[in-house]
């Protein structure tokens, strides 16, 4: 557990939703804006190349969380962007520029998904093990590159000499991976953030903050040790809950929703919940919360479950003008091509 605040991260894509308000962005801003009143740290949006379950369709990530920046001022937005078959030039620039509009609020969850399915809507052969791996790694890396090609000061708008911009303080980044090369610079400005925030499941090279998941307390424990050791600056723990709502009984409620995944699930009570999540903050830096029906369960955790964390672990809502990073406890860093880095690395 470090120093840096406590996060509650809540994912705002709803397993008990249609298909027509999967794809509502109406319902998107509306719970992007109750996950903000109530306080929520940031909210996490899923992305999918192709159709889920019995949706008709799906909206790409980056552009659902660059429709709510405007609407939003404080809760931090962080999208799944997949790593596997999409031009990694273009996943840093919409990263880059979603930092923008959002005043530095913006991560990224850094998802690799290689499946047969997947590579057939772009053309490409499945990946999958360690080819998978190396390729999120060397995105990663080529993202954080291409946020530093630009060093903070590099635009000057010098009317008196008409430039916009100092060349000088543009760099080619130079990246050569296994499956692509990239020159740069970036096409936008460094971001508000200097980096994004990058989120990605433990063992992904390159983050700033690493999902674990187990089935309990234990193996949270392990998970997050093993998280730290491979150099994650925080770690979130993934909870699935079901709470108890609107006169009908969690395990009633999660008889209806089931469960599929391996992550630790809460099945109760707001209080109950407290109580776990304050036990997770002895050992990690924030969660991520799955919730079973987001129309019932958000107002609920908002309501019940997010001021008994104020008082028991002095849980803090991020302000509007913090950046997700303020919000994290993560500094700013310096671009890696900026004179002083240059002089400190060599």
């Amino acid at each position: 557990m470090s120093d840096s605040p406590f996060a509650v991260a809540l994912e705002v894509d709803d397993p008990a939703a249609d298909a027509h308000d999967a794809l509502s962005p109406r319902r998107l801003a509306a719970r992007i804006a109750a996950a903000e009143r109530f306080g929520f740290t940031a909210v996490t949006i899923h992305d999918s190349a192709l159709p889920a379950g019995d949706r008709a369709a799906r909206l790409d990530a980056v552009q659902r969380a660059a429709f709510a920046a405007p609407l939003t001022a404080a809760i931090g937005l962080v999208p799944v962007a997949q790593v596997a078959f999409g031009e990694p030039f273009h996943i840093a620039t919409q990263l880059a520029s979603l930092d923008w509009a959002s005043n530095g609020r913006a991560g990224w969850i850094a998802a690799a998904s290689g499946t047969a399915r997947e590579a057939a809507a772009y053309g490409r052969e499945p990946l999958a093990g360690e080819a998978l791996r190396r390729e999120r790694d060397d995105v990663i890396e080529v993202a954080r590159r291409l946020w530093d090609s630009w060093e903070d000061d590099a635009v000057i708008q010098d009317a008196a000499t008409g430039r916009y911009l100092d060349a000088d303080r543009l760099h080619y980044v130079d990246f050569e991976g296994e499956t692509f090369s990239v020159k740069g610079p970036l096409i936008t400005p460094r971001p508000p953030q200097g980096q994004l925030v990058v989120v990605a499941p433990a063992g992904a090279a390159g983050v700033d903050v690493a999902l674990v998941h187990a089935a309990d307390l234990a193996g949270i424990t392990e998970a997050a040790a093993r998280a730290r050791a491979q150099g994650a600056a925080l770690v979130w723990a993934e909870v699935d809950v079901v709470l108890d709502a609107r006169g009908v009984p969690a395990s009633r409620r999660a008889e209806r929703v089931g469960s599929a995944s391996d992550r630790l699930r809460h099945v109760g009570d707001a209080p109950g919940l407290a109580a776990l999540i304050a036990q997770l903050a002895g050992v990690v830096d924030g969660v991520r919360l799955h919730l079973a029906d987001l129309d019932v369960d958000l107002e609920e955790t908002g309501r019940a479950v997010l001021p008994a964390l104020r008082e028991r672990i002095g849980f803090r809502s991020p302000r509007p003008a913090d950046t997700l990073r303020d919000a994290l406890g993560l500094e700013r860093p310096l671009s890696r091509y900026a004179p002083t880095a240059v002089k400190e690395s060599a």
